[in-house]
């Protein structure tokens, strides 16, 4: 018999509603798409709840979407839910891959690394975005969530404060610490502490038992994208058990993207610094623990070629 006193165990299985936006799309290159001058890719279509809440034809595409993810979620069992996600990757940092495992220079620190110019004028694109977007009936966010390394933070601000969207005025995106980039090794994807990004950004809220200190970053080892994946499989989880909102914003990283992409079962789709991409995913939550597959180890640090 069961303990009644035991918490059951349960997972997500994750899965995209594709056919919603053109980077759902195999023919679609993400090489030469542009997010900003495509309605975020969103795709004119008809949806099944269309002669319900439109039979005169005078809503938006982005208000049909928006009806028929109410819908979805209406009409689904109680152990369904679908959530769009803007998922936004942050703009250009003073880090790359030649840097990565130094502090910094005389003139540059890429440890937790900040923003260039480029990465702030990629930022703003984002907020011009979503104010036209606004007029077109886009859903506004219900919930924001952010990266706690700082160029997200800031990545963050400038693509919404200002930018008229509902609950932005202040902006107090939830700080989530397994919303970071690729684990380990490179110092730009080890993060300051607590107390450094609270002080830049004292309308954030944290998470509860974020801690003050960095107990994710290891210096000499590199999370495996599986391990990686893993870890995004947890944060989806924790999202939609705890956040009954059906229109989020996650400001991330580009592995970080690369990983909810897979776990949601969406196509490979990379994005440019400062991309957006939306994603529609039904969340099934299911008895038991869920199987994981195949994990692979964290990877040790590479030899580097001397000059």
């Amino acid at each position: 018999m069961a303990n009644p006193n035991q918490t059951p165990q349960f997972h997500y299985h994750f899965s995209t509603v594709t056919g919603i936006f053109l980077q759902d799309e195999e023919t679609t290159d993400a090489s030469k798409f542009d997010f900003a001058s495509t309605d975020f890719g969103l795709i004119p279509r008809a949806y099944p709840s269309d002669a319900e809440f439109d039979p005169n034809n005078g809503k938006t595409q982005w208000e049909r979407l928006a009806y028929y993810i109410e819908a979805l979620n209406r009409h689904s069992p109680p152990d369904t839910q679908y959530k769009l996600l803007f998922l936004g990757r942050h703009g250009q940092g003073v880090h790359n891959c030649h840097y990565s495992l130094l502090n910094g220079d005389d003139d540059l620190t890429w440890f937790d690394a900040l923003l260039t110019d480029v990465g702030i004028s990629q930022a703003r694109t984002v907020n011009e975005t979503w104010k036209a977007q606004i007029k077109k009936g886009i859903p506004h966010p219900q919930s924001y969530y952010v990266s706690p390394l700082r160029r997200c933070c800031e990545t963050a601000r400038v693509s919404f404060e200002e930018s008229g969207l509902r609950g932005t005025e202040p902006f107090q995106p939830l700080v989530k610490e397994l919303l970071r980039e690729t684990l380990g090794l490179h110092t730009c994807d080890a993060r300051s502490p607590k107390s450094v990004v609270e002080a830049a950004y004292p309308k954030y809220v944290f998470e509860d038992g974020f801690s003050e200190e960095d107990r994710l970053h290891v210096p000499d080892l590199r999370e495996s994208d599986s391990a990686r994946d893993v870890r995004f499989i947890e944060l989806l989880s924790d999202i939609f058990a705890s956040d009954g909102n059906s229109v989020l914003s996650l400001t991330t990283h580009s592995g970080a993207i690369m990983s909810i992409l897979h776990v949601v079962g969406h196509r490979k789709f990379t994005l440019e610094t400062g991309g957006v991409i939306p994603v529609l995913v039904r969340g099934e939550r299911k008895e038991g623990k869920g199987e994981k597959g195949v994990v692979e180890p964290w990877w040790p640090k590479p030899e580097c070629p001397k000059n």
